[in-house]
């Protein structure tokens, strides 16, 4: 299935006719991505500052296979239909795109976003993909970052309690 709502796409070939569209219009596209387990207010905040940036805001998400691998066999706690359909449901989003690979440098080729963003705990050169967009012109940045605010914070006060 390439579609698994409007705005959620389980395959990226599928969303890049709707890129060329927004590119047609002329709009400046964003591109920022990541496990996004379970969505807590740095992430909300994070993802409209994103979106403030631009015209379009796509995030590109982590696979369950991909976040297994990434942050171990306890995770992901909610799956990958679940996080992009509650991803989705944000105004600042206009786009979710899975992907299953460990990173998403092939996904960012794809799109080629004009403005390329991670969270404040990355350093615009340690980005992954900043080579691409910024040879295509665009920009990297690191946004804010929320602090006291992450998913495994929130999965040990749950052990805790």
């Amino acid at each position: 299935m390439a579609r698994i709502n409007s705005k959620v796409f389980a395959d990226p070939h599928a969303l890049l006719p709707l890129v060329r569209e927004w590119r047609l219009n002329g709009e400046k596209i964003v591109f920022t991505n990541g496990c996004f387990d379970i969505l807590h207010m740095g992430h909300v905040l994070y993802l409209e500052e994103a979106r403030a940036l631009g015209d379009r805001l796509i995030v590109g998400l982590n696979s369950d296979e991909s976040v297994k691998r990434l942050k171990g066999p306890r995770r992901p706690i909610n799956d990958q239909v679940n996080r992009s359909l509650v991803l989705a449901a944000l105004a600042s989003v206009d786009a979710v795109v899975l992907f299953s690979s460990d990173d998403p440098y092939e996904l960012i080729r794809q799109i080629l976003p004009d403005i390329l963003v991670k969270g404040g705990d990355w350093q615009p050169a340690q980005i992954i993909g900043s080579d691409l967009v910024l040879a295509h012109g665009g920009q990297v940045l690191s946004l804010k970052f929320v602090e006291g605010y992450s998913t495994t914070s929130i999965e040990d006060k749950i052990r805790r309690s």
